[in-house]
């Protein structure tokens, strides 16, 4: 009968401590959802299942004991799990520098990893340890203090822990979330082990009526506490669904990611430095036969086709990639890469259609070459002896720790072949996705872009375009080895059309590269740059074997290289035989930006006929161009008039607070009356200048009538705070205006005739008195009025003008220089 009742006492308390290893456990597999295999979710299963197990085991030590006596067990489980995970990488070094590395790097690295995370030391250390601390910590309280709620605390926090890492990066966890909460329930709905006696009711041993109220107070408090879940669910449950479908936080967006040197955020530059140094070893490669499959697929390319497509071709040995650089500011091409930590195995991708695909290993013991950029044939799919962050847009690697002599790794790569045949008919994409290759930077010198005109203008095809950009550089200039490093706007252009006596039309793979993917941009292709070394197979790669070449992106057939070096056997051809830039008049507006052209004319060309220098446009012809291109110059500055003209009333009348917006309202008023010869003085109120043009317009308007310029009711007496101003000396008589309020002006005041042009003149000179005298008082309605008054009162006295007056209000420059 005991050890019955032994067993079922087990059996009674088993439900707890499951729950609680269920619990942890269910965490490690919303945290696994995002790791490559279920190594981690099994690894944090065991960790919590190892807690909760010497906590049940040391219950009848003392609680001080427990906690050694599980760190103990924790340190062991964790090193077994470390040790694991590092021969299923291939990580070098020992234990205890796998352990301290992935102590130090555990959270960043974590955070960093490229998804899915491959289990490595520093991935799996922190889940594996908090997983174990949680069901440490649940197990002491729930089964030693006896508090089963509370002791669910730490496996929901890691389970909130386990979302918020995971964020957006997986489905939504629901059927996990759902089994969290059941085990949770189950957990509660199972009574303590031990039988029940009457010291589990606290009112035993109580007089009946006190009992009583014992019993009906713990009634209504557990009422109350039920009121108090319930009033929650219904205020946070809409909450809370209405968040299943948003998305999560990332938690990645906070930690930056390994970066690049200095020295590796452009690696173009350093081309020039290797051609001068072409013999120091920089890597050394070893090809593993067993593991390169030949190609086999497409048919060949045509012979065009073969030289266009670069270094990729064929079956020829694949180049070693270094670095893609995507972004180019107008003077440097850049790394454009988001490099995030990864495992041995990489992520893949899908081959475009009809393409060939040959698989590539490599061994590549690095010797002179320094930075953080790590060399691979593209696209690498598997690197085994060096931990390495990736960049999938782009394909490469780079080691954060930085390159070492004698570093050795072994690379399995992808080498991805497109079908040639299928480049002549091929588009180009364009949106959003591709704005960043198709991006050129403002301060395009003009010959640059004529150039690009020119080679685009007979070539519609993307291909063809492409084709005709390679073959232009190629024909025309020279590599050589001691050209300067720059690959700016200005050395392009210097590179492109610099006289070849002071060393223009010379330079190496860093400009013909460069040059191409910036005309290529020019003519709508989508293109980069990429440095990387050429191998004729096994042996060392050296400082002379660096090169650049350029890539354009085509529709279902991904990134084509693409190779404009000249060949070795031909001489360039002078590029003034098929380029001749022509100077253009810059608009009147501008200043044209100096630039560097050949310092030799072209030699005249013959007409058909006829001897060269002959045959040139006739006088006639010299004439009516000259006094087209006159004219187009005087079309051209009034447009340029209108236009400014009409940008400075905006920003008067549209832009700023009210009281600015009136301030520009008047100005449009006193502009209006130099337009029509009646300037106002520097010494006048605004009360004055509302009378002068008062009367300004209305003279205009006799004048246009036929009238004598005494007009009855003209309106001569003005009468104002502190002006004392009449219309003594103007020959003309009326009734005085509305006086001008002193004070500010209201919002909703409408003046003694306020339909008039004449009164709201006067309410005009009362809003700028306020804007002056108690500025931040003016309201939006008034700013309104005032911009409505200026604008009617400009109009009519531009309508009271002779037509050819008319004509020249808009463009006078005068409002542009009149000083304020």
């Amino acid at each position: 009968m005991v050890s019955v009742r032994a067993l079922l006492r087990g059996l009674r308390a088993a439900p707890v401590p499951l729950a609680l290893v269920a619990m942890i456990g269910l965490a490690g597999a919303v945290l696994g959802r995002v790791y490559a295999g279920p190594l981690l979710a099994r690894l944090v299963l065991g960790a919590a299942l190892g807690a909760v197990l010497v906590s049940v085991a040391a219950r009848r030590l003392p609680s001080w004991l427990v906690a050694p006596l599980s760190v103990v067990a924790m340190a062991g489980w964790t090193a077994w799990s470390l040790r694991l995970t590092a021969a299923r990488a291939d990580l070098p070094g020992g234990l205890a520098e796998v352990t301290a590395d992935a102590a130090t790097n555990g959270i960043p690295r974590l955070l960093t990893a490229m998804i899915p995370v491959e289990p490595t030391p520093d991935t799996v250390l922190v889940p594996v340890v908090a997983a174990w601390l949680a069901g440490l910590a649940a197990a002491e309280v729930a089964l030693r203090a006896g508090r089963v709620l509370l002791g669910y605390l730490p496996p929901v926090l890691l389970y909130a822990a386990a979302l918020y890492v995971v964020g957006p990066n997986a489905d939504p966890a629901i059927g996990s979330t759902l089994a969290f909460v059941a085990v949770a329930v189950l957990g509660l709905a199972v009574p303590a082990a031990g039988p029940a006696t009457a010291g589990d009711d606290p009112a035993a041993g109580l007089a009946p009526a006190v009992r009583a109220a014992v019993r009906a107070r713990l009634a209504a408090a557990s009422a109350a506490g039920l009121a108090v879940v319930v009033a929650l669910a219904a205020l946070l449950g809409p909450l809370l669904a209405g968040q299943v479908d948003g998305r999560p936080v990332d938690p990645r967006r906070y930690v930056e990611p390994p970066q690049v040197e200095t020295l590796d955020s452009s690696p173009l530059i350093r081309i020039s430095g290797w051609a001068l140094n072409p013999g120091q070893q920089l890597l050394d490669v070893r090809t593993d036969p067993s593991g390169t499959v030949p190609s086999s697929g497409p048919p060949s390319p045509a012979p065009e086709q073969e030289d266009a497509a670069g270094p990729d071709a064929g079956d020829r040995p694949a180049p070693i990639r270094l670095a893609v650089l995507s972004d180019y500011d107008g003077v440097t091409w850049r790394v454009g890469a988001t490099y995030r930590n990864a495992g041995r195995i990489l992520p893949s991708t899908v081959p475009a259609p009809d393409s060939t695909v040959r698989t590539v290993r490599q061994e590549i013991t690095v010797a002179e070459l320094s930075g953080r950029l790590l060399p691979a044939v593209a696209t690498p799919r598997e690197v085994t002896g060096a931990r390495v962050a990736y960049d999938p847009s782009t394909g490469t690697l780079i080691r954060p720790e930085g390159l070492a002599p004698g570093l050795r790794y072994t690379v399995t790569s992808a080498v991805e072949t497109p079908d040639f045949n299928l480049l002549s008919t091929a588009d180009v994409p364009a949106g959003e996705e591709v704005a960043r290759v198709l991006r050129v930077a403002d301060g395009v010198p003009d010959p640059l872009r004529r150039l690009a005109e020119q080679l685009a203008e007979s070539n519609g095809a993307p291909y063809a375009r492409a084709l005709a950009v390679e073959q232009f550089l190629a024909e025309h200039y020279r590599l050589v080895a001691d050209a300067p490093s720059g690959h700016a706007y200005p050395n392009l252009n210097f590179f492109l059309f610099g006289p070849r006596n002071a060393g223009g039309q010379r330079g190496t793979s860093e400009q013909f590269a460069a040059a191409f993917a910036v005309l290529g941009r020019l003519t709508g292709l989508p293109t980069r740059v990429v440095v990387g070394f050429r191998t004729g197979g096994d042996g060392p790669v050296r400082a002379g074997d660096a090169y650049a070449w350029p890539e354009v992106l085509f529709t279902g057939l991904g990134w084509v290289p693409f190779d404009p070096l000249p060949r070795p056997d031909e001489e360039p051809r002078p590029v003034e035989e098929d380029f001749r830039p022509t100077p253009e008049d810059p608009p009147p507006s501008e200043v044209p930006e100096p630039t560097v052209e050949p310092t030799e004319p072209p030699a005249p060309v013959a007409a058909p006929g006829g001897r060269a220098g002959t045959g040139g446009p006739s006088t006639a012809l010299l004439a009516g161009g000259g006094a087209g291109g006159t004219l187009l110059l005087v079309v051209a500055a009034l447009v340029a008039l209108l236009v400014l003209r009409r940008a400075r009333s905006r920003a008067w009348l549209e832009r700023g607070d009210p009281g600015q917006r009136i301030a520009g309202a008047w100005r449009v008023v006193t502009d209006a009356l130099r337009l029509a010869g009646r300037p106002v003085g520097g010494d006048l109120a605004a009360t004055e200048v509302a009378a002068h043009a008062r009367r300004a317009v209305a003279d205009a308007r006799a004048g246009m009538s036929g009238a004598k310029a005494g007009v009855s009711g003209a309106g001569t007496g003005v009468s104002g705070a502190g002006t004392g101003v009449s219309g003594a000396g103007t020959g003309m008589s009326g009734p005085p205006p509305d006086p001008v309020p002193a004070g500010p002006v209201s919002a909703g005041a409408v003046l003694p005739g306020a339909g008039d042009l004449d009164a709201r003149l006067v309410e005009l000179a009362g809003l700028l008195n306020q804007v002056a005298f108690a500025p931040g008082t003016a309201t939006e309605e008034q700013a309104a009025r005032a911009v409505t008054t200026a604008g009617d009162y400009a109009a009519a006295l531009r309508a009271a003008r002779p037509w050819w007056r008319r004509v020249l209000w808009s463009v006078h420059p005068g409002p542009l220089r009149w000083p304020r």
